[in-house]
């Protein structure tokens, strides 16, 4: 009768890691476990929008190794290369650029070769040392050349480290690589780490709501079994009350 009032109390019948786990989880947890699903859709999202702009290119870029360049030549062409500008909605402009060229020799084989700041402005131009923002102010654009080719001339005779590709066009030699392991390594490094922080953030709050239902239960369990001893002990002192109740009835 005591058992049957107990499980009564907890839910019409039903156990009580039944009714425990029905119960709705704590705003906190909700939270939580929308922050961390929130973090990984944002990794997975990191993941395509780099794996598009910096992994992919990369990937299909050509292989360069490092070597030692030294100034041969800087000049700028007498002929200025076309370009177009944006003047505004809808308004395109036509101007032209001035085209530096620095020639450089390769330390380790002694070949020439054209110098270029990386590996854009080598496919963009590969006679020019690169391509300045096109705009209408012509001397603004010769003085950048002016100033850059001064920057060289300063460096003539004296070796400096640059990149070149011992497969493919070997006369091409970057200054500065534009995708290299550090950039790569941030990539997969960061998204990977948001990844995983939002899994385990899940992951926390999953566990902690299930020892929480295995902690019920077994508060519910021990609650039962303490019941069942009150009972037994209620049912001695019941019996022990009856048989010295019938010995008072044999004495007299």
């Amino acid at each position: 009768m005591f058992q049957w009032r107990k499980k009564k109390d907890c839910g019409d019948g039903e156990p009580a890691s039944d009714v425990q786990k029905k119960l709705p989880s704590s705003a906190g947890e909700d939270r939580a476990i929308l922050l961390g699903f929130t973090m990984m859709g944002f990794s997975i999202l990191m993941f395509f929008l780099l794996g598009v702009t910096i992994l992919k290119p990369f990937m299909l870029s050509t292989q360069r190794e490092e070597a030692n360049c030294t100034i041969m030549d800087t000049h700028v062409k007498d002929d200025w290369l076309d370009c177009s500008f944006t003047c505004g909605v809808d308004c395109w402009g036509q101007g032209k650029y001035p085209c530096l060229q620095v020639s450089v020799n390769l330390s380790h084989s002694g070949l020439k070769a054209f110098l270029h700041y990386n590996e854009e402005a080598v496919q963009i131009n590969p006679e020019c040392f690169y391509t300045p923002k096109c705009h209408r102010d012509k001397n603004d654009l010769l003085n950048r050349a002016l100033d850059i080719k001064e920057f060289f001339d300063h460096k003539n005779g004296t070796p400096f480290s640059c990149f070149y590709s011992p497969d493919s066009k070997p006369e091409d030699v970057v200054l500065i690589k534009k995708y290299d392991q550090m950039v790569i390594f941030h990539c997969l490094f960061w998204p990977s780490l948001t990844l995983l922080g939002g899994a385990l953030i899940v992951g926390m709050v999953k566990l902690t709501q299930h020892l929480s239902v295995l902690c019920e239960e077994y508060t519910n369990m021990m609650r039962e079994e303490a019941g069942n001893n009150t009972t037994q002990k209620e049912l001695q002192h019941y019996r022990l009350g009856r048989k010295g109740r019938k010995k008072e009835i044999k004495g007299f």
